[in-house]
Formats: C-alpha cells, sequence, structure tokens
C-alpha cells in the first residue's frame, strides 16, 4: 500500500494494517503489539518525510516469518532521539513530551522486533510481526544441503593433505566447541528442570505415583524398540561377509574406552548415588544428577517457611540455563555445516556404498517406532497421534540437528507445552527420559550388533539374543556421558557378543548422521511417554492438545 504523508492518510494506513492482520493465524497479543509498533512506526515516518511525499507498507511472508516494511525517502534520524522529535505531535488529552516518551518506551521495549536504516536517503523501519518456530528447521535443512554439496566439491577438488588440514583447523573446532558448550549447560538445565518440576507436588506420595508410571512407560517403550530393531533387521537381512574387507584400526580409540565401561544391572544401579555431590556435574553423569535433583526437590517441601524463597531461586536458575540453552542452539545451522561437510568430505566412497544396506534397515526400524508410538498414544491416551508429529516436528528436527538428547531437552519441553501438557510432568519426564529413554540407542545397537553379526558369521541363537537385549537395555539406561556414546555402547555390545570390536570402524563413517536420526526417535518418544502419563493424570489440557 502506498499512502501520501499527510496526517489524514494514518488512519487509512492503520485500517489497512489491521486488515491485513486479520489474514494471519496471529494471537491477540501479537496483533495488539503490531498495531501500537505500527502506528508509531508511521508517525514517525512522517515527521521525517516531506508533505505529500509517498510512504510504503509492505507485508511479508518468508519461511513463516511475517514481517510489516514502512520505507519513504528523507534524511537519516536516530530512532533512540524520537522523544524530541515527535514530540510537537498533536494527540488529544496527552501533552506532546508525554506521548513522546510513551512512544519512546514502546519502541526501546520492543527494540527486538524493531529494525530501522537509512540507504540513500531511503527510511525503512522493518517490524518483525512474527517469528516461525520452524525458521531453525529451514536453516539448519539448508546447511544440511549446503554441507552436502561443499564436502563433495573438497573431495573431488582438494588434495586428502589439505583435506585433513581443513578439519583439523575449521571443520572439527567448530563442532567441538558447540559440542562442549552444550556439555557445559546439560547438567544445570537437567537438575534445575526436575528441582523445580518436583517443588511442585504437595506430597511425595503423588510423586511417586507419577514417576512410577513414567518410569514403567520407558521400559516398556525401549523393550518395544530393542524388538522392532530385531525384526525389522531379520526381515530385511543386511549385510554379507565380503563387507569385511573393510574394517580397519580406526576404532582403537573407542574399543580402549570401551574397555573401562561395565554393562553390570547391580553396579549400574550402585552408582546411581553419588559419594560427592559436585562430581557428577564435573562428570556431566546424569543419573547422579539426577539423583541429587530427586532428593532435593523432594525435600524443598518439607522445610516450611524456607520452601517459599528456595522455589522462586530454583525456578529463576531453570529459566535462566533454559535461556543460556536456547542461545547456545541458534549455531546449530553452523555446526551441522561443519559436521556434514567433514562427514561427506572424509568418509571413502566404498564404504559408504557397502552399508547402505544397514542405513535402510536402521531408518526403516525408527519409523516403525515412530509408527508404534502413534499407536501407543491412540490406544492408551485416546489421542489423535497426527497431532502430536504436527507440532512436535519442529522439536525432532531441533533434536536431530543437535544429535544429544541432553541439549534438546528445551525443545521438547516447549512441544509439550504446545500440546497441553502440564509441566509437573513434562518438567520430570523429559529430563529423565533424556537420560533412560533411549529407543533410538536401542534400535541402533539391535540393529549394528546383528549386521556386524551376520557379516563376521556369528550365530546368533535364542541364548545370544537374550543377552543381547539384556545388554542393550542396560546399556541403554547407563550410558557414559562422553562423546560418541552410542559408539563406545555398540562396541561393548559387540565383545559380548563375540564380535571383533575392529568391526565398528564399518559404522565409524556415519555414526553422526545415524546419531541425528536416533536422537530424534529419542525425542519423540520422551514426549509421547508425557503425553500418555500426563493425560492419565488429568495434567493434559485436551482442547489446547486438539486446537
Amino acid at each position: 500500500m502506498i499512502i501520501h504523508n499527510d496526517r489524514q492518510e494514518l488512519q487509512k494506513a492503520l485500517q489497512y494494517v489491521e486488515e491485513e492482520l486479520k489474514k494471519y493465524n496471529l494471537n491477540r497479543r501479537e496483533a495488539t503489539m503490531t498495531m501500537l509498533m505500527a502506528e508509531e512506526s508511521l508517525v514517525c515516518m512522517m515527521s521525517h518525510t516531506e508533505e505529500q511525499e509517498k510512504i510504503e507498507i509492505v507485508f511479508k511472508k518468508l519461511f513463516g516469518n511475517i514481517s510489516l516494511s514502512i520505507s519513504a525517502r528523507g534524511e537519516a534520524f536516530n530512532v533512540s532521539e524520537e522523544s524530541v522529535l515527535i514530540g510537537d505531535m498533536d494527540f488529544e488529552g496527552v501533552s506532546g513530551d508525554a506521548e513522546a516518551a510513551i512512544r519512546n518506551l514502546i519502541i526501546r521495549s520492543q527494540s527486538d522486533i524493531f529494525q530501522y536504516k537509512n540507504r540513500l536517503h531511503q527510511n525503512t523501519i522493518r517490524l518483525v510481526v512474527k517469528r516461525s518456530e520452524r525458521m531453525q528447521l529451514y536453516l539448519t535443512l539448508g546447511a544440511m544441503l549446503l554441507a552436502v554439496i561443499l564436502g563433495i566439491i573438497f573431495k573431488l577438488s582438494l588434495p586428502v593433505s589439505a583435506q585433513n588440514m581443513l578439519n583439523e583447523y575449521l571443520l572439527t573446532p567448530v563442532k567441538v566447541m558447540f559440542l562442549n558448550a552444550l556439555k557445559m549447560i546439560v547438567g544445570p538445565v537437567v537438575f534445575f528442570s526436575i528441582v523445580t518440576c518436583l517443588s511442585q507436588f504437595d506430597s511425595i506420595r503423588d510423586l511417586g505415583k507419577i514417576g512410577l508410571k513414567v518410569m514403567g512407560m520407558y521400559l516398556c517403550t525401549t523393550l518395544l524398540a530393542v524388538t522392532i530393531g530385531i525384526g525389522v533387521f531379520e526381515l530385511i537381512q543386511p549385510g554379507d561377509a565380503s563387507l569385511s574387507q573393510y574394517v580397519t584400526d580406526a576404532a582403537s580409540k573407542t574399543i580402549e574406552t570401551a574397555g573401562n565401561t561395565n554393562i553390570s544391572l547391580l553396579d549400574t544401579v550402585v552408582n546411581i548415588v553419588p559419594s560427592n555431590i559436585v562430581k557428577p556435574f564435573l562428570e556431566a553423569d546424569m543419573l547422579q544428577i539426577i539423583f541429587i535433583a530427586i532428593i532435593c526437590g523432594a525435600a524443598v517441601g518439607m522445610i516450611g517457611d524456607y520452601s517459599k524463597g528456595l522455589k522462586t531461586l530454583f525456578e529463576s536458575f531453570n529459566i535462566l540455563f533454559l535461556k543460556i540453552t536456547t542461545l547456545i542452539v541458534k549455531f546449530i545451522p553452523l555446526a551441522v555445516l561443519c559436521s556434514m561437510t567433514s562427514l561427506v568430505m572424509l568418509t571413502g566412497t566404498e564404504t559408504l556404498l557397502a552399508i547402505m544396506s544397514f542405513f535402510g534397515t536402521f531408518v526403516l526400524a525408527l519409523a516403525v517406532m515412530l509408527l508404534a508410538y502413534c499407536v501407543l498414544v491412540f490406544m492408551i491416551a485416546r489421542l489423535n497421534p497426527i497431532i502430536l508429529l504436527k507440532k512436535h516436528a519442529s522439536a525432532m528436527m531441533a533434536s536431530f540437528s543437535l544429535a544429544s538428547s541432553n541439549a534438546a531437552m528445551p525443545f521438547n519441553i516447549k512441544s509439550c507445552h504446545r500440546l497441553g501438557i502440564s509441566s509437573r510432568i513434562s518438567s520430570f519426564s523429559i529430563p529423565l527420559g533424556a537420560t533412560v529413554n533411549m529407543d533410538g540407542s536401542c534400535i541402533y545397537m539391535a540393529v549394528a550388533g546383528l549386521f556386524l553379526a551376520k557379516v563376521f558369521g556369528v550365530d546368533m541363537g535364542g541364548s545370544e539374543l537374550f543377552s543381547m537385549v539384556f545388554s542393550i537395555i542396560v546399556l541403554s539406561i547407563g550410558a557414559p556421558g562422553i562423546p560418541g556414546a552410542g559408539l563406545v555402547c555398540l562396541s561393548v555390545l559387540l565383545t559380548q557378543i563375540g564380535v571383533p570390536a575392529e568391526a565398528l570402524s564399518l559404522v565409524m563413517g556415519i555414526d553422526s548422521l545415524l546419531g541425528m536420526f536416533r536422537t530424534a526417535v529419542n525425542s519423540a518418544g520422551d514426549v509421547a511417554v508425557s503425553l500418555i502419563v500426563a493425560k492419565s493424570e488429568n495434567l493434559l489440557d485436551v482442547e489446547k492438545y486438539n486446537s
């Protein structure tokens, strides 16, 4: 729309903005704030544009982002000083200085959605009407596509020495810094999230009831995941003995780490209780951090008058660390770009082609697991699972990008909020699930274990399968909190079923890609279980879920 710099045109412009806003699915707050900002922007623009000069108003929608642009020719001005410049505007019942101060306050308070620039004597004010929750998804997908292209170009055009140098001095450092930032924040996020949740319960009995339901559902889905992994493998039967020629000694470091990993169920349970309250945070031992959080959360409600202040303190820290996490994950596209470029550039073509059948089997098993979640939601919670998939899609993509269940917790908690799940459930079930509910990892270990056993001619009879299932369940619960934990667990599993641990080198090249897929399924499992438990406890806003 184009208007002239005339005060009589102001109402016409505002009416146009209001009509356009009705076309978009905005909530009341977004629409009201946009109208306020649009009016202030138009008044501001008119005061710096010659009379009868044209002012252009344009709405734009791109990848779900909606913005409003107001532009006109004129001299540059300083938005922060507009209290002086617009003070002489005449508005009924309000003095010029008072109104100018109010306008200035509105613009300053909304600086995150207000942008101003002057280029070639053209003033432009841009208002962000609505930010798409899927913008991060689009950026990440774009980064993945660009990474594949760059990886192929570097692989074909650069010598091996240059590829290794690029990977060592650019791609790997960026990826490591990003992962370190995520590991830094995981412990506090888990701890304060659980403490904040548990402090809301009035009695230990209510907590115990919900805790048993959540843990019981997690164990059921874990067993279901292992069964699906084995079933899909037996259906497709990927792999043959010829693949053994691609085995290298690249897995030596992982094998060495796996030698120190214990899969004893008794030791896993005993080690949940730490001997030092600080050490679990230093080592990112999630089971021990969860134990400390449960004890602290339960104790907060038992200390009388002090509990109110502590609840506020813990909730403040919880909001703080979740906000820090959202700041860190803004760099997901950059981390994905570096990680995927390195993967495509350095992985051998022969190895990639050789294990495509394994990759296809693994992805099919994950798809079956997602279908199983839908069936559970429909059969137990009596809810439409399609709504779950639609509302959780962006969080699944974030989990895919992060390749870390712990780092994806803020996205999963936000997804639970969109689905109408009470924070009394999600603040407990999501951090717990990020540690003990590893359905994607269980499928990975089942399919990869059987695949490598077939490659090396290891017979997997009934007793061997039972032993493998037990090992997978224990490993999924007590997986070591270290980089490449999936490979370490798989290495331990291979030793248990009699497959040479060096066979790990067959899947090492694409493990980072496989990790993205299994983390996305882990995320879906955590939210599906939270949904089912919330429905059973009447802690689900069904109207919000169906909206």
